[in-house]
């Protein structure tokens, strides 16, 4: 049973690592040097194009950056997949583009499953992602198998198009607790209370969130600003929770929205020069900085 894994970016190449010993695995990228290599390195077979895929492929996993791509890349495979095969969608794709791929993957009598993931490289590279699946029961079923090996938290959600949801909305909430955070920290700064000092008050009380237990230690109060993942795609994910509550009063997320669309204008577009990875989400508080004028990082300098 061979196993095709398409997207080999900075989640996809870890989960490729944990996924690979002892299955058969066709490894596909845009980027040709990227496949070739992380091929050699877990004894895995690259594949030059989608044109044309070989036979005995029933599985595929994706690990892709948007829902236009996907789609792309799902017409592709449609077309050539023979029936009972698997698709596995884990990157953060839009909850109606799944449903709708979805329906044509049944209409081909192919299964699809829509399996996002939380946690980023680090949990990515040690097994322990936190996976929502979303599919018909069956097929959710049959995606276990290829699940297990990346993640330590597999929470079925429901039907096609809730795992995509439930990325996104968790999302929105990681990037709500991390700009409010920000406030919080500049507020006290100017009050004449460190970041740090306030940091641990908030990591010991009630006010904690995954934010303020890791990220601001380890991404920002360092000033590194490298959790891994990107601020254009943090908007992504929070512009899908967004759509997803249309119609309905949520003013906390729409200020998130704007927060975060607003930091990506003023910290550059195009990205300064200086930054030769794109912004990282964790900028959003530079930004809160910049709009204060505190520095939450003086102290380190103190």
């Amino acid at each position: 049973m061979t196993t095709l894994f398409i997207g080999l970016g900075k989640m996809g190449d870890p989960m490729v690592r944990r996924y690979a010993p002892g299955r058969d695995v066709l490894l596909y990228d845009v980027d040709a040097a990227a496949s070739a290599t992380l091929a050699a390195a877990v004894g895995g077979r690259a594949l030059a194009g989608l044109e044309e895929l070989p036979a005995g492929i029933r599985t595929v996993i994706l690990m892709l950056p948007n829902s236009r791509i996907v789609e792309s890349v799902v017409v592709a495979l449609l077309a050539q997949l023979e029936p009972g095969a698997l698709v596995i969608d884990m990157g953060s794709s839009e909850p109606a583009s799944t449903q709708r791929l979805a329906a044509q993957a049944a209409s081909a009598g192919i299964a699809f499953v829509d399996a996002p993931v939380s946690g980023g490289v680090a949990k990515a590279s040690i097994g322990e992602l936190s996976i929502m699946v979303g599919g018909l029961a069956a097929d959710r079923e049959r995606a276990m198998e290829h699940l297990a090996p990346l993640g330590t938290r597999i929470t079925v959600v429901g039907p096609s198009g809730s795992g995509h949801a439930a990325k996104a909305l968790n999302n929105l909430l990681s990037a709500t607790n991390l700009a409010a955070a920000a406030e919080i920290f500049t507020v006290a700064r100017s009050f004449g209370i460190h970041a740090a000092v306030m940091l641990d008050v908030v990591n010991s009380s009630t006010g904690r969130s995954q934010a303020t237990e890791v990220k601001y230690a380890k991404h920002v109060l360092n000033g590194t600003f490298d959790s891994g993942f990107s601020l254009d795609l943090m908007l992504k994910d929070v512009a899908i929770a967004q759509a997803l509550g249309a119609g309905m009063s949520t003013p906390i997320t729409d200020t998130t929205v704007g927060v975060l669309a607003e930091a990506r204008r003023v910290l550059g577009d195009p990205v300064p020069s200086d930054h030769t990875v794109p912004l990282d989400h964790t900028e959003v508080v530079r930004y809160v900085e910049v709009v204060n004028q505190v520095e939450l990082r003086s102290e380190m300098k103190e």
